[in-house]
């Protein structure tokens, strides 16, 4: 009869202990908003690489991208070639494949804003933050 009393009585306590481990962090979840984070700081060069590598990079990278979006039928990936695709696949009796290539288009028609919002906020970063090239002196 012991091993049994003392079978229930381990028992008993695991299972608390597990009530315990699983109630804790629910119990101390609070709900309070994130900390603050704090702005980033650059060096003198990092900033020069930011300014001079990085933005023109992505305000070109950015500018390639919208103007393959709205290019015409002959270009490959524009909005107007994915929808001659699909009218060429739904002339061919693919409804399947043409309603992907239309959704396509339409996701990809919607990334124009996207874009538009990224190079807004690279320009504004740009004009407040990196000094414009200073000219060369003349003789």
């Amino acid at each position: 009869m012991r091993g049994t009393t003392w079978t229930r009585l381990a028992l008993a306590g695991c299972g608390s202990a597990a009530c315990l481990l699983v109630a804790a962090p629910l119990a101390s979840a609070q709900t309070t908003s994130p900390a603050p984070v704090a702005p980033i700081t650059l060096s003198p060069e990092e900033s020069q690489q930011v300014c001079g590598d990085w933005v023109p990079k992505l305000q070109k990278k950015a500018d390639n991208l919208q103007k393959r979006i709205n290019g015409g039928p002959e270009v490959a990936g524009s909005v107007a070639n994915l929808k001659a695709r699909a009218q060429d696949q739904r002339t061919a009796g693919h409804e399947d494949r043409a309603k992907k290539l239309d959704d396509r288009a339409t996701k990809r028609q919607g990334r124009v804003g996207e874009l538009t919002t990224a190079k807004q906020k690279l320009d504004a970063f740009a004009s407040a933050h990196c000094k414009p090239a200073a000219p060369a002196p003349t003789k």
